[in-house]
């Protein structure tokens, strides 16, 4: 399922909570409203439940430049580590560890075997936030191979018992074949739709910014005009986590007492003639 950003009520509270936790660390002006919410949120019921019992959440970020943090101009300013002081600040209580394990330049094959070695090890991530796709798209990599090593990447965390997000590809302006990039930006689309991940779509959420305004994206990016800098990383901060926030926000109590009423039997005819 592709999901974007999921609101509410409460997740324009977790909106605020986020906002207030990155003021220090994002350039003055306030990043431009998301895209409209998704039908659905995030399903990270491993993330959740540790929340609720205030047990500790590992995240595992891996992926690659836009991971690591070129273009920000220090590693206080990447957003693995701004989601987690972001994610520390929402959380009180609840000690939050989220892991940079960027590597700039690397293919969806490359990741993928860190990716097996982090998830072999006996203390495991909670959370995986797989950025992939940028590079396989601009370097003539095969589009059959690059879906197989999604669809591995997926078997992977799913078999360690992790929640995962994947995290598609930006976009920039001087893209050199649109037709072929979409593609792999639909393939990341349509494999984690087939195996019901969520997907954080970075992409769309550029290409929107682009389109409100020219100049608004190229404030996203740094001097090369390709990674994000400073102010990029920090919005797509604010809005990657208020879906986080919001999928382990407890659901509101009125829609289980819906549930449950659909569970009770209804009254036969005779008891209502009794009655």
């Amino acid at each position: 399922m592709l999901l974007r950003f999921s609101f509410g009520r409460l997740a324009c509270l977790s909106a605020a909570v986020l906002a207030g936790h990155l003021v220090a660390a994002r350039p003055a002006s306030a990043c431009p409203a998301a895209l409209p919410p998704a039908a659905e949120r995030m399903s990270l019921d491993v993330t959740e439940a540790h929340v609720a019992r205030r047990e500790p959440v590992r995240v595992l970020a891996i992926g690659s430049s836009s991971t690591e943090g070129i273009g920000a101009s220090g590693p206080d300013r990447t957003y693995p580590h701004l989601l987690e002081q972001a994610l520390r600040g929402a959380w009180r209580g609840t000690p939050v560890d989220v892991t940079n394990a960027g590597i700039g330049g690397e293919t969806a094959d490359q990741t993928l075997a860190r990716l097996a070695e982090a998830l072999a090890r006996p203390v495991k991530p909670d959370l995986v936030i797989w950025q992939v796709g940028t590079n396989d798209a601009i370097t003539g990599g095969d589009e059959a191979a690059f879906r197989r090593r999604l669809e591995q990447g997926v078997a992977l965390v799913r078999a360690a018992g992790s929640d995962l997000i994947v995290l598609d590809q930006q976009y920039y302006p001087a893209i050199p074949d649109h037709a072929r990039y979409e593609r792999f930006v639909g393939l990341v689309a349509a494999v984690a739709q087939e195996a019901e991940v969520p997907v954080f779509s970075r992409y769309a959420l550029m290409k929107d910014w682009n389109r409100q305004d020219p100049a608004l994206l190229a404030g996203m990016l740094s001097s090369d005009r390709f990674h994000m800098g400073d102010q990029g990383y920090a919005c797509l901060v604010q809005a990657l986590g208020r879906d986080i926030l919001d999928a382990v926000t407890p659901r509101p109590e009125p829609l289980q007492a819906v549930a449950r009423a659909k569970r009770q039997k209804l009254p036969d005819a005779a008891s209502l003639r009794r009655g």
